[in-house]
């Protein structure tokens, strides 16, 4: 029997804290995880990954280059375009919201609001 491959999320976060609680609950799931603890790190990831991630989790607030500026980046390019990308974050203002979702994100998830299983099964939705 063929054995069905494994999807990939890239987490990029810049809280260790948080990374390693999702890092956990996906991989306990099935999932491969690449990681990324800021916006620059994810791009140079992507840039030089063989296998693009199947969808990438999101944090907003991080050094070096923000989640709205990796999420620019990620919808200006050809070959990461079509990737789903769930912002994950504390922002919780409109503003943030509506810029999120314009420059493509697939969904916008409050981590407050959220426990890491419901944000599991956002993550099996969009891989449907």
């Amino acid at each position: 029997m063929e054995q069905t491959k494994k999807k990939r999320i890239m987490i990029v976060e810049d809280d260790s804290f948080v990374m390693d609680i999702y890092q956990t609950k996906l991989e306990q799931s099935g999932f491969d995880v690449i990681l990324a603890v800021n916006g620059l790190e994810a791009v140079k990831k992507m840039e030089n990954e063989t296998s693009l991630p199947d969808l990438i989790l999101l944090d907003i607030i991080m050094p070096y280059m923000d989640g709205l500026e990796v999420l620019k980046k990620i919808k200006e390019n050809d070959a990461f375009k079509n990737i789903p990308v769930i912002l994950l974050t504390n922002l919780s203002q409109k503003e943030e919201i509506e810029q999120g979702m314009k420059l493509g994100a697939s969904d916008y998830l409050i981590k407050s609001h959220f426990t890491p299983s419901e944000v599991l099964e956002k993550i099996n939705n969009y891989l449907k």
